[in-house]
């Protein structure tokens, strides 16, 4: 079956549409510290109130608990919705209660509103099938329709997402169209040459998409703290460097059926080592086979791709027609770790093709070391529902939206 679209809901005009968006954006000190996550959701939410829908926008932040918790409050979320769209933005203080009903009692044809964390509810997140219905029932009488555009969230069976959407007329949004568009293209036929960049700490968060990609790529990257489980594999020494030692054996399996299918596997030649983790910390460059060959000996650290490493990723990500990235190459957040992260993404800028840097630290490094959103081909706000999505999981907020 096909995804339902907004298209499929009819006129809106007048009718109280909720918008399940995911606003889970990381705040510090109580300001937000980027705002992606809300800038991807406008294109729904300017095409309803063109309509002239009246919006209650709704979405989780963080791990309350179930319970209300300042730290976690939407306020900050729908001060900056409001500046983005240009014209106030109501905020609601409970997620079903006085406040939330008063605020949907308020809204005009095309004005909006927010509720306030939807987690601050336990029936969100609940295992019980029971409880979780009744926290969507509740949800239900704020709106009419259901707009589905929070695809970081569609992993998951929660009442906002699932059960919401199976009692009143739901579609997906733009962002969930487009994230749905993006990554069938990475495992339905990509354009070719097709390569896969793997980074972040641990192998074990990245097996499912290396088993399932790994048929379907032609050349698979690794960077990232993941890299020393490889390396440890082929019998390399790796002093104090990030290393699950449980996995060997897997890695050792993928290495192998790699070759066997003709897909070129790519290791880093040279990595960064530290003596310590620290953004200060005394570091030098080493081969990938003489890591431990330093003047920190046994106790060094491996803490970015090198940069002859770098040099051969870029090379090959430019020759590529479609590049899938997640997982930053090294420890971006410090600036002498972050130089193999932007090599790799000032590549993607280069790609003549599809670039799509998937979502989660990818997101957030890029952001960070200057690089715009529209430089690359697309920024999937998933993170771990486009992992699942490319393990070929089955994902209950998709289906219940007529994916299949």
């Amino acid at each position: 079956m096909a995804l339902r679209t907004l298209a499929s809901l009819g006129a809106l005009a007048g009718k109280r549409v909720i918008v399940r968006a995911d606003l889970n954006v990381p705040l510090r000190d109580g300001v937000i510290t980027d705002d992606g996550r809300v800038r991807a959701t406008l294109p729904t939410l300017d095409a309803l109130i063109e309509q002239g829908a009246r919006l209650i926008v709704c979405s989780h932040l963080g791990r309350p608990d179930g319970a209300p918790d300042p730290k976690y409050s939407l306020e900050p979320v729908a001060q900056r919705l409001s500046e983005l769209l240009g014209k106030p933005v109501a905020f609601a203080r409970d997620t079903v209660g006085e406040s939330a009903h008063e605020a949907v009692a308020s809204l005009a044809d095309g004005d909006v509103a927010v509720i306030e964390n939807l987690r601050f509810n336990p029936g969100e997140t609940a295992k019980d099938d029971a409880e979780r219905r009744a926290f969507a029932g509740r949800l239900a009488e704020l709106g009419e329709v259901l707009v589905s555009d929070g695809f970081g969230v569609v992993h998951r069976k929660q009442a906002s997402v699932y059960d919401l959407a199976e009692l009143i007329p739901s579609a997906a949004g733009f962002l969930i169209e487009k994230e749905v568009d993006v990554l069938d293209r990475l495992t339905e036929n990509p354009e070719r040459p097709y390569t896969v960049v793997l980074g972040g700490s641990k192998v074990s968060d990245k097996l499912g998409v290396i088993a399932h990609l790994l048929p379907r790529a032609d050349k698979i990257l690794v960077g990232g703290g993941m890299l020393f489980t490889f390396l440890a594999a082929k019998g390399y020494r790796v002093g104090t460097s990030l290393l699950e030692a449980d996995q060997i054996d897997t890695v050792t399996g993928y290495m192998a059926t790699a070759a066997e299918k003709g897909v070129e596997l790519l290791l880093p030649v040279d990595a960064v080592m530290a003596a310590s983790f620290s953004a200060d910390a005394e570091h030098v460059v080493a081969p990938a086979d003489a890591l431990e060959d330093t003047a920190f000996g046994a106790d060094g650290l491996g803490l970015d791709i090198g940069p002859a490493t770098a040099e051969i990723f870029a090379d090959a990500i430019r020759g590529s027609k479609t590049v899938f990235w997640n997982g930053p190459m090294g420890v971006f957040e410090m600036p002498a770790f972050a130089a193999g992260t932007k090599a790799v993404a000032k590549a993607l800028t280069q790609v003549d093709g599809l670039s799509v840097v998937g979502g989660g630290d990818s997101a957030a490094a890029v952001r960070q070391l200057g690089f715009a959103d529209s430089d690359f081909g697309h920024i999937s706000t998933g993170g771990g529902a486009s992992l699942e999505f490319l393990e070929g999981k089955k994902l209950p907020g998709l289906e219940v939206l007529g994916w299949s």
